[in-house]
């Protein structure tokens, strides 16, 4: 079959190239959505209330533009006049609702006794009033809602804060699908709300995409604004978008640097290991088809790259490499065997030989990415279907391009494997055989210095700590997260108990606005906490207006019903609801605090409220910060089951494959090593597990046993004829090179996202590399060891049976 296949090479090198042309044209429809939502599962239960609460209070979509001048007052002139013009420039925008900043917000205080329903909030700006530096400094010190909003609390920065109109047709099709969503809270969704949720999703989808898109212009056109006032200050911008933004820019410049990168270097390694060109022609062309067929794909199922799966393009890259390493080499070494055979009778036979192990490889690769459909987060979920995608492609595509190409080029003349490699190959060889019992006791203690590593592992993100400190977006956030009191939001809901109102027309009651006042007070009492604000706020603007004197309830709802419509929306509107009542705290989390345990943090917020009596049915915790540690903790304990999971599963594949047991038992050994190994070395480091992270085992491990079934595969090829001692010589000095080739290139290939600045793809591609390091070494060393012991005598039959287990 195969024969009849590849005498037609030169008809599948011309569908190829037709697939190809296609698949990249429509790579163009490939996305990247890094935005920090996308690490949010949709169908998650608290995803699910905190989208209730924010229909409920419609909070309003923003993004903050801190102004530090060089030099000079934050209410100088020059300082005011600039944050005026750049105000005015960003108002011309499309789609901004409007910009606050401390030229444009009422200054209550000085309307005195002119508060009224006629008042208008334009009269009583620093644009309308004019006023000295000296009184702005001291209207904006402590204000009770400016303050840590608009200006910073040592009044040497100030923030344009700019908010955007919503898009309406999203705003009601996301409502509809919360009210579908909202049913999973009372049970399992019927089919037709099923097919009505997919219909609105895809319905979404358009509209979605064109918002991303139309962010992301805004804020290229708001960098392009700022920069030119730079010469008068330090500028910075901030907000969840602004991050999503530049989550989109890193990944996409790490694609392209580090892909290159990893590409310039296999073909340099390919040409320095294997000496010949039309090996490099012949890598190239296949992973680059893989790779092009792969993003096409992803562009035609609509399936999006997250920060979780950003690195798929290095792992395609790399399960292509060693697909077509373990050729190459299994080719020259069939060609050293038989040199009087012809190209084709050579190609064919090394395709032969090496179909099974390239095709089990591919299976038990695609094995641990399935493994991450399992964690039941959508994110993660996604990241396992693309990786089967591409795993598919990989195999089929290469073992049908490599050979229809190699038959295009002359035989090669064969030459020894007396590389190098050849003395450390001998060394270990010689190891397996004399040192076997130092061997095993070494993995022992190892492996339980691995586990009791992984033991110390904790769960945590920052987004912020996800780039480098020295670049320029980190010093942004993180001036804006120190400064403007936090990144990362915090809602906490109160609803007061229902009780008989002396008055039905009081809008707030005392005994309410103490309880919110007693858990905003024991929030501050958090390091890392940032700004709060609420109706408590909003009452002590009141108590500044009303000459220090506290009001009333009866007074506060005097002046709710007083103040002009569009300011009482923009003071309350997003902080309180009736009837029922409802009351909102928005706070913001200083993400860059030292040491911040965010898990740790939210146990102890319960705490505090609920030593406050307030009953833990009366509030509710919700927002980004809520959502990520439930992530989090839930990804935790799911890649756990995912990992238990991949073994079991690679446990059954291993005994279909090898058709024994034991030799299944010991084939899973040394990558149950390397995948606890790498857990061990993070928890050593302290370095946490968080969203990039909590796959890294899993994805080491699928790559890693490659090398597994390669080594195993031949050893058994090799018993049937010969000593378990001869058959690890031979194995050595043949897949054993291949294992050390495409290891090492493998490795150095991740290695080079080191020098990324995107913290997580440093973290990935160094521990990945580490893992592939540590799976190669157990992979010629404690892999033929306990073959040696436990797999001896002569094998009969397909190169997978299983051998005579006697002992020796």
């Amino acid at each position: 079959m195969l024969e009849a296949l590849f005498s037609r090479h030169k008809i599948i090198l011309f569908v190829f190239f037709i697939l190809v042309g296609f698949f990249a044209w429509h790579s163009k429809d490939f996305e990247i959505n890094a935005s920090a939502d996308t690490l949010i599962s949709e169908d998650n239960e608290e995803f699910i209330k905190s989208q209730k609460i924010n229909q409920q209070f419609s909070p309003e979509e923003f993004l903050i533009i801190a102004y530090r001048p060089k030099s000079g007052d934050i209410f100088s002139e020059t300082s005011l006049q600039n944050i005026a013009a750049i105000s005015g420039k960003i108002e011309q925008l499309p789609r901004v609702k409007t910009v606050r900043s401390v030229m444009t917000v009422p200054l209550l205080s000085k309307a005195g006794k002119e508060l009224s329903a006629d008042m208008k909030p334009n009269d009583f700006t620093q644009q309308k009033l004019q006023l000295p530096a000296s009184e702005l400094r001291s209207l904006f010190k402590d204000h009770p809602i400016y303050d840590g909003l608009l200006i910073n609390p040592e009044q040497t920065a100030s923030g344009i804060q700019v908010l955007f109109k919503p898009d309406i047709i999203l705003q009601n099709i996301n409502a509809d699908i919360l009210a579908i969503q909202s049913k999973r809270l009372d049970g399992a969704l019927s089919k037709d709300d099923k097919t009505e949720l997919a219909r609105l999703k895809a319905k979404a989808a358009p509209r979605e995409k064109a918002l991303r898109e139309t962010r992301n212009k805004e804020i290229e056109i708001l960098r392009g604004i700022i920069k030119d006032y730079s010469a008068d200050a330090d500028l910075y911008l901030g907000g969840v978008h602004v991050l999503g933004y530049q989550l989109i820019n890193i990944i996409q410049n790490d694609l392209k640097v580090f892909g290159s990168a990893i590409a310039l270097l296999i073909c340099l390694l390919v040409l320095l290991v294997f000496r010949r060109f039309s090996w490099v022609i012949i890598t190239v062309a296949c992973c680059a088809s893989n790779l092009l067929i792969t993003v096409g794909a992803f562009g035609l199922l609509n399936l999006k790259a997250t920060v979780i799966s950003s690195n798929f393009i290095s792992l395609q890259l790399i399960l292509s490499l060693a697909i077509v390493i373990h050729l190459i080499v299994q080719y020259r070494e069939d060609a050293e065997s038989y040199p009087d055979i012809n190209q084709k009778d050579l190609v064919l036979l090394a395709l032969k030989n090496k179909i099974a192990p390239c095709f089990f490889a591919g299976f038990t690769t695609s094995l641990g990415f399935a493994s991450l459909l399992l964690s039941e987060i959508q994110p993660v979920i996604a990241f396992g279907w693309m990786m089967i995608v591409a795993m598919a492609v990989t195999i089929l595509c290469t073992l049908l391009l490599f050979p229809a190409l190699l038959l295009l080029f002359p035989r090669e003349k064969p030459s020894s494997n007396s590389t190098f490699l050849a003395r450390p190959v001998n060394a270990l060889h010689h190891m397996c055989i004399k040192s076997g019992g130092a061997i095993i006791l070494a993995s022992i203690i190892f492996f339980g210095a691995s586990v009791f590593g992984a033991l110390q592992l904790n769960v945590e993100n920052s987004f912020i700590n996800y780039f480098s400190d020295k670049t320029e977006v980190h010093k942004e956030l993180s001036f804006i997260d120190k400064e403007f009191g936090g990144s990362t939001p915090l809602d906490i809901i109160y609803t007061p108990p229902e009780e008989p109102r002396p008055d039905k027309n009081l809008v707030l009651r005392a005994k309410d606005i103490q309880n919110v006042q007693r858990i905003q007070k024991a929030l501050g009492e958090f390091e890392a906490m940032g700004t709060r604000l609420s109706v408590l706020n909003f009452t002590q603007l009141a108590k500044q207006i009303n000459n220090g004197r506290p009001l009333t309830e009866y007074e506060l709802t005097a002046i709710y019903w007083t103040l002009d419509k569009g300011i009482r929306e923009d003071l309350l509107g997003s902080f309180f609801l009736e009837p029922p009542a409802q009351l909102r705290i928005s706070a913001r989390i200083k993400d860059s605090t030292e040491g911040l345990d965010r898990g740790a943090m939210l146990a102890e917020i319960h705490e505090k409220i609920q030593a406050l009596g307030i009953s833990k049915d009366d509030y509710q915790l919700s927002s980004l910060f809520v959502l990520y540690q439930a992530m989090l903790e839930q990804l935790f304990t799911s890649q756990i089951l995912t990992l238990g999971a991949v073994f079991i599963a690679l446990g059954i594949a291993f005994c279909l494959i090898f058709r024994s047991v034991k030799i299944a038992s010991i084939a899973i050994i040394p990558n149950i090593i390397s995948a606890i190994a790498i857990l061990g070395i993070m928890g050593w480091l302290r370095i946490p597990l968080d969203f990039m992270t909590m796959t890294i085992a899993a994805i080491a491990m699928g790559i890693a046993v490659d090398d597994t079934i390669h080594y195993t595969h031949r050893y058994l090829q090799e018993l049937k004829n010969t000593s378990a001692e001869n058959a690890i010589e031979r194995s050595h000095h043949s897949v054993g090179y291949a294992l050390i080739y495409t290891s090492l290139i493998i490795a150095i290939g991740f290695a080079l996202l080191g020098f990324s600045d995107f913290v997580p793809s440093v973290l990935f591609g160094l521990l990945t590399g580490l893992a592939i390091i540590i799976a190669l070494v157990a992979d010629l060393t404690l892999l033929p060891v306990l073959l040696n012991k436990f797999v001896r005598g002569t094998v009969h039959g397909d190169a997978t049976d299983t051998p005579d287990e006697t002992s020796k």
